[in-house]
């Protein structure tokens, strides 16, 4: 069961572990291998909104960013079987992220928060927003009427989303941050200071010059390579989707404290 309160670095790191949102993870690794050797053969649907050019065609220098930056296998011949998130450093990845949000919070800036992962992150950005808000930043609300040709972008307890058929939809697109972003600039409205995500709402928001950070999985390199280029400000390693989304609550609570947040944000 998620502990409860905000942990300690150590606490954390055990939880993590235990609920597989780090440590041995649900996801394979030939699921992995094969979502490295798509971005490097220029799938775009792996791209996750940013442009790499020719700078990420070979698979294995994907897999060394994420065995450095994720913690997965570094061995290119161990192709079938358990892969692996390091807990520490989703937790580092927690602390740069926290940093950013507390600059935000010291100087009000505008904050948009998106999820291409409803079923399991929603409610991570969602305490994120209240407490950004409650220490004076400025949640962006989006332009209303905006699609893409998965469906309509929406915004539920301040977090932008996908919905479709009156479901919120898992997608890895930056079409819906480039329907949000564009519509920004349509109307004369600022662009946010500061975009907190996922997938390809934070991808293209990073490639379009907005600061961004993002949560990603161990099966999804683009956010990763992004970091390490230095477009992307934050990528946070984890399994996006666990058994509970009240397993991430540790999580959150532990990210709001470091950032100067109180912990909580809730409501």
């Amino acid at each position: 069961m998620p502990i409860s309160g905000t942990p300690s670095r150590a606490e954390l790191v055990d939880h993590l572990v235990r609920t597989r949102i780090a440590g041995e993870v649900a996801t394979p690794r030939e699921n992995n291998l094969s979502h490295y050797r798509q971005l490097a053969n220029g799938n775009r649907h792996f791209w996750f909104g940013l442009e790499f050019g020719d700078r990420w065609t070979d698979e294995q220098d994907v897999l060394a960013v994420m065995a450095e930056r994720v913690g997965v296998n570094d061995d290119p011949e161990y192709r079938y079987g358990q892969d692996t998130i390091d807990a520490e450093l989703t937790v580092d990845g927690l602390e740069r992220l926290a940093g950013r949000l507390r600059k935000a919070a010291e100087d009000r800036q505008r904050v948009l928060l998106a999820t291409g992962h409803p079923g399991g992150l929603l409610e991570v950005h969602h305490r994120t927003a209240a407490a950004l808000r409650a220490a004076g930043c400025e949640i962006v609300v989006i332009p209303d009427r905006l699609q893409t040709d998965e469906g309509y972008v929406m915004q539920f307890a301040d977090v932008a989303v996908l919905e479709h058929g009156a479901t919120l939809w898992h997608t890895h697109s930056g079409e819906p941050m480039k329907a949000i972003l564009t519509a920004l600039e349509l109307e004369g409205r600022p662009l946010p200071d500061l975009v907190v995500a996922d997938h390809g709402w934070a991808g293209y928001a990073a490639q379009h010059g907005v600061d961004a950070a993002g949560y990603a999985d161990c099966n999804d390199p683009a956010l990763f390579l992004a970091e390490s280029e230095g477009t992307l400000q934050v990528a946070v390693p984890l399994d996006d989707h666990v058994v509970s989304p009240r397993y991430y609550d540790p999580m959150t609570a532990y990210l709001l404290d470091r950032a100067g947040l109180g912990g909580g944000g809730e409501g």
